[in-house]
């Protein structure tokens, strides 16, 4: 070791939710821990991701829920709504979370340290911000992924990607959102309760490209209702300044909107750039993301990586359970594998939508003997309030063995019930397990145990 240098255990770059929970694990085994930051301490789902989006969601579904308490006589005065004074309390919010996880890294004996941390080699890295060489026996990477724009067009420079649009002085009155995954879904139907006009752009036939076809159908209509204009088959081209607004040309027939923002939701590659892997001889996959083993190894023996860098599952439970299973294996004398299926998972759009386990597409070409059940009815809330809404519910069952391989909710409460399912989904629970449940009687979650007629059976010769 050089003269000055510090020398640890473990050494994580980055400190979002994968980092944090590998070092604090790892330091609650003995080891000597150091993480770097250069940014806020907690990540992309704390600072601006996960947490800050759900309390926006929260926020635009208040006007539904004054809208529809007149259905149950309440005679209210009409609201109004400052996004300002939201921006602010989710900003104390998200201020207390920072310094919850900095605390709990300092009670676990993890040093942090506010520095951007690169590789000098293999067993070396310095923090850019003082110039200090650290030397670890291990070193793991988790510096998640960070929001594509896509490729450069005319007036690129006034897109705001998901970073930004957290830490808006304004609400727009009009905004227009380029995807068609998670983030541009969820902002879509954020600022369409909140009351703006939204145009959604997205290149494909229709949003939510992996998830089941028919929550993909189903979400689009509930959009719609709801004032959303999803535009697809088409691109942004070129973003026109006009004043304090945007010209938006779109790669379809000259189509033309305009709008006071404009946000781009395109993907989130590894943020792999500048950590300079070559100097320890780290590999990156064909994706660019850095390529790991089932215990989250890299090319390099004593470097590991977790969470959305290494695109496997880019979820903050998924990063979390990953650094977990790292400071097991190679800390806690416990080797340790992440079983990535049957992940469940939620997009809190609106309606929000559950999922977990195969598509009905997926599952057809895996199975030669689908069952398909599925219902779609008006909730009893809406009834009285008057709204104009549906809820969907769908299992898939492998007929041959009874196993349920894939479950998709669409509707209040879908994130919530997912969690529940996919439990029992994990089991190998079977529809014979639904089916002998007692339901609970009225909520719209007794649907997974009350169909009994399946609505499709799809049957096919198995390959010779």
């Amino acid at each position: 070791m050089a003269k000055g240098e510090r020398e640890v255990d473990l050494f994580v770059i980055g400190a979002g939710s994968g980092g944090v929970r590998a070092a604090r694990i790892a330091a609650g085994y003995g080891a000597r821990v150091m993480i770097a930051e250069e940014h806020r301490v907690g990540g992309t789902c704390v600072i601006r991701g996960c947490v800050p989006k759900k309390l926006l969601v929260y926020a635009s579904r208040f006007p539904h829920e004054f809208e529809d308490a007149e259905g149950y006589g309440f005679s209210l005065a009409t609201p109004t709504f400052d996004w300002g004074t939201l921006i602010s309390n989710k900003d104390k919010e998200i201020a207390r979370l920072e310094a919850a996880y900095a605390t709990n890294l300092e009670k676990s004996g993890v040093a942090l340290v506010k520095s951007r941390a690169v590789f000098e080699d293999a067993h070396t890295v310095r923090l850019v911000a003082t110039g200090e060489r650290v030397r670890a026996a291990n070193i793991l990477i988790a510096t998640g992924a960070s929001p594509s724009l896509g490729p450069p067009i005319p007036g690129i420079e006034h897109v705001i990607s998901s970073n930004e649009v957290f830490y808006l002085r304004e609400f727009p009155r009009r905004i227009l959102i380029q995807g068609g995954s998670y983030i541009a879904v969820e902002f879509a139907c954020i600022f369409a309760g909140l009351g703006a006009q939204v145009s959604l752009v997205y290149r494909g036939d229709n949003i939510l490209r992996g998830f089941d076809d028919d929550l993909r159908h189903q979400v689009r209509v509930e959009m719609e209702k709801r004032g959303v204009h999803v535009i697809t088959g088409s691109t942004v081209t070129a973003v026109e300044p006009m004043g304090k607004q945007f010209s938006v040309q779109l790669s379809s027939g000259g189509l033309t909107v305009t709008a006071d923002q404009v946000m781009f939701a395109l993907g989130r590659p590894p943020n792999v750039a500048g950590l300079e892997l070559d100097k320890a001889g780290v590999a990156l996959d064909g994706n660019g993301a850095i390529a790991v083993n089932e215990y989250s190894r890299t090319s390099v023996p004593h470097i590991y990586a977790v969470g959305d860098v290494t695109n496997r599952i880019n979820l903050t439970p998924v990063a979390i359970r990953e650094g977990h299973a790292f400071a097991d294996t190679v800390f806690g004398g416990k080797p340790t594998k992440v079983d990535h299926t049957n992940v469940p998972t939620a997009v809190f759009s609106e309606p929000e939508i559950g999922t977990i386990g195969l598509t009905q597409a997926q599952a057809a070409a895996q199975y030669a003997k689908l069952d398909v059940y599925k219902t779609m009815f008006r909730p009893m809330k809406a009834t009285v309030a008057g709204r104009d809404t549906t809820m969907f519910f769908k299992l898939l069952v492998d007929a041959a063995s009874d196993r349920i391989v894939g479950c998709h909710i669409l509707g209040e409460g879908a994130a919530e019930m997912i969690q529940l399912v996919g439990i029992a989904i994990k089991m190998g629970a079977t529809k014979a397990d639904f089916d002998a449940t007692m339901a609970v009687h009225p909520t719209a979650a007794e649907e997974l145990v009350t169909m009994r007629q399946p609505a499709e059976q799809l049957r096919r010769e198995a390959a010779e």
